[in-house]
């Protein structure tokens, strides 16, 4: 059910907007006719004085064989990717082929072409070269070149006023373009050898300075290379470097062994004499002597046995006794003097060393500074030799590629003279033509419509202000008095609108509560004041006692709509006690129908309307009519109209069709309900006859022609 009631109403929105869509053009049709009508005309002009012009094309196949270079089917595919494709379509548009065109076929003259050097006026074009780049660009706007599917053929098309001169010159085309091709590759490949053969001779004398240059730094810094093994180099200082660190390690080594060793014999030596120091115990020469100083000892004790001390045998033997202490004191003494001496020595090696290897360490931080250059110097030489060698493979390329059979292309299919132009395309463009003038009268009409800027329908009224329409009242011709067609046709649908009204305000029955009607509007011209006259005497006809009370005392227009003579007083005089009640009243041009009027246009700035002077005087009226009918003066710039809508029972505000700004209306709307009036609805004036969508209203429409007065 949901989906059903979905659908209706998007049926019902399709209807109102086809609806409103016809209501627009059945008003605005004149408008819409003259717009497409002089649009469609020009365009027509226009291209009836278009020049035909036809189009030849020729074909030519690009050869897909490859240069010899080629190393594999990728490299064959690659040259003929689209890119390339694309790279030889810019050739054929080239200005160098459309030059040649110009000059194998002499169009520097042709008026066709030539044209474009009669608008340049310029000093160089007095040489022919120039004349010819000129009239070629102009030659590259007739032609369209582009490839045929994924083949391998280009079509070569030429547009022109003549066929004949379009199938030459698609020819011509072609065949420039093959020349040139051949010739520029060829060309560009000898001059490429050229230039090669040019740079590998700067390059190789750059090549070899730099190695030289290189060679002779390492020559004066005393950088030498190593053996192939470790694959290091380095400078005679840093080759010294390492033997002469492990040599002052081994001499500091022995010297702190003799400094200990000297240590323990001069301790040893304090502690108990020479005999106790370890070199001295383990010397095989003081081993020696102490046997042999045994063996003296021994032979003393038997010879002193034997002979007495002072025999001279026993002599003899304490002097060969003394003689080898001697000797042990002599050779100890030697012993611990070479300790000295080899403490000394071991010493004086190493300082030496140390020495030696400070020096070389002063020396190795320019060497560092010298190996740096001459690594820079090397990669220099490196580079300059790898760049040498780079452009030598070029160069070898390149020569190959000038004695290599260059890729060909041929004319396939050359182009014949076209039977029929190719454009205009006068139907197609007729038809356009008058779809765009359509177009126009369209858009002409919708922004005549939405710069009116009011109500168009009483569905958008009704939503804007959020209170009913009473009545739609048709717009009348220009030849026609409103007020007088209610009284010379009171059937006609102007009159049947107010009874509409009539019965909105009222009810079937007649609402007894409603008595003081008052009638006003946003804004001056809406048809406020025909309205109330047209509301009264719609009263008075139905046999109600009716006083029309006119309240717009500064336009004081109902005097000049009404039949019968201006009064000569009226509601500022009543209002200002200068006449009675009964001077003022004026008898209507309909039966139960009084009038109080304005004689003239009053402007003050007295409070007329108030004082309890207004409401006196209605409820004097209110025993005497059945209905007052009030003209209030427009809401907006004016106070009195918001004063006397308070005192009405009921307020009616006018709307005019497709008029009455929306934002003025609902202005008009809020001040009434703030001040608190009570409005009823709205009356909807001077509607055009022929609108349909107003909200379902459709009396207007001929179906409802044999209800209404012709």
């Amino acid at each position: 059910m949901e989906v059903r009631h979905e659908a209706d109403e998007y049926e019902a929105r399709l209807a109102d907007a086809v609806s409103v869509i016809r209501e627009t053009i059945r008003r605005r049709w004149v408008v819409l006719l003259a717009v497409t009508a002089a649009v469609f005309i020009a365009a027509f002009v226009l291209v009836s004085m278009m020049t035909p012009v036809y189009s030849a094309t020729a074909k030519v196949r690009l050869d897909p064989s490859r240069s010899p270079l080629a190393g594999n089917a990728q490299q064959t595919r690659a040259e003929l990717s689209q890119e390339a494709i694309d790279t030889e379509l810019t050739t054929i548009r080239s200005v160098d082929v459309a030059r040649e065109v110009v000059r194998a076929q002499g169009l520097t003259g042709d008026p066709e072409f030539a044209d474009s050097l009669n608008q340049i006026r310029n000093a160089s074009l007095a040489n022919s070269e120039a004349r010819q780049t000129v009239v070629a660009n102009a030659l590259l706007q007739h032609l369209a070149v582009s490839r045929e599917k994924q083949t391998y053929v280009l079509n070569i098309g030429f547009n022109s006023t003549d066929p004949v001169k379009a199938a030459r010159l698609a020819n011509a085309f072609a065949a420039a373009y093959i020349e040139f091709r051949t010739k520029r590759r060829v060309g560009t490949a000898r001059e490429q050898s050229e230039w090669f053969q040019q740079q590998l001779a700067d390059l190789g004398r750059q090549a070899s300075e730099a190695e030289a240059r290189a060679a002779e730094f390492r020559a004066r810094a005393g950088i030498v290379e190593s053996s192939a093994q470790n694959g290091t180099s380095g400078t005679i200082v840093d080759q010294q470097v390492a033997p002469l660190s492990g040599s002052l390690a081994s001499a500091e080594s022995d010297a702190a062994a003799a400094r200990a060793n000297l240590a323990a014999a001069r301790a040893q030596v304090g502690r108990g004499g020479l005999d106790t120091v370890s070199e001295v115990l383990s010397s095989p020469v003081v081993a020696d002597l102490r046997r042999q100083r045994a063996e003296v000892l021994r032979s003393k004790g038997e010879v002193e046995a034997r002979y007495g001390e002072r025999h001279p045998e026993s002599i003899r033997v304490r002097d060969q006794l003394a003689s080898i202490d001697s000797q042990l004191q002599a050779e100890s003494r030697r012993i611990v003097g070479s300790l000295q001496a080899t403490a000394a020595s071991a010493e004086a090696r190493a300082s030496s060393l140390r020495s030696s290897l400070n020096q070389l360490e002063r020396s190795r931080e320019s060497s560092v500074r010298a190996a740096t250059t001459a690594e820079s110097l090397e990669r220099e030489a490196a580079a300059k030799r790898a760049l040498f060698d780079k452009t030598s493979q070029m160069s070898l390329d390149s020569m190959q590629a000038a004695s290599a059979q260059i890729a060909q292309a041929e004319v396939v299919n050359s182009a014949e003279v076209p039977a029929r132009p190719s454009s205009p395309n006068k139907p197609l463009l007729l038809t356009l033509a008058f779809l765009v003038a359509a177009a126009a009268g369209g858009a002409t009409i919708t922004a005549q419509e939405m710069l009116s800027g009011g109500f168009r329908s009483v569905e958008d009224l009704e939503a804007q202000l959020g209170i009913p329409v009473l009545a739609v009242v048709p717009r009348v011709g220009k030849s026609e008095s409103p007020t007088e067609l209610m009284l010379e046709r009171p059937t006609s649908m102007f009159s049947e609108s107010f009874r509409i009204a009539r019965t909105a305000i009222l009810g079937t029955r007649g609402d007894a509560g409603v008595k003081v009607i008052a009638l006003t509007s946003s804004l001056p011209a809406e048809g406020k004041t025909t309205s109330a006259v047209a509301f009264a005497r719609t009263l008075a006809i139905a046999n109600a006692r009716v006083m029309l009370l006119e309240c717009d005392v500064r336009r004081a227009a109902v005097r000049q709509i009404i039949r019968g003579g201006a009064p000569n007083a009226g509601l500022v005089e009543l209002l200002h006690g200068e006449i009675s009640l009964e001077d003022a009243i004026r008898p209507g041009d309909v039966p139960n129908l009084d009038q109080i009027l304005v004689v003239s246009p009053y402007f003050s700035a007295e409070n007329l309307f108030g004082e309890g002077r207004m409401e006196k005087l209605l409820d004097v009226l209110r025993d005497r009519y059945d209905y007052i009918v009030m003209d209030l003066p427009p809401l907006m710039g004016l106070a009195d109209g918001r004063y006397l809508a308070v005192l009405a029972d009921a307020v009616a505000l006018i709307v005019k069709w497709n008029s009455t700004p929306i934002s003025a209306a609902k202005s008009a709307l809020g001040w009434l309900r703030g001040d608190g009036s009570k409005p009823v609805g709205v009356i909807y004036t001077q509607v055009d006859p022929s609108a349909h969508s107003v909200g379902g209203l459709y009396y207007y429409s001929k179906q409802y022609s044999d209800y209404y007065q012709a």
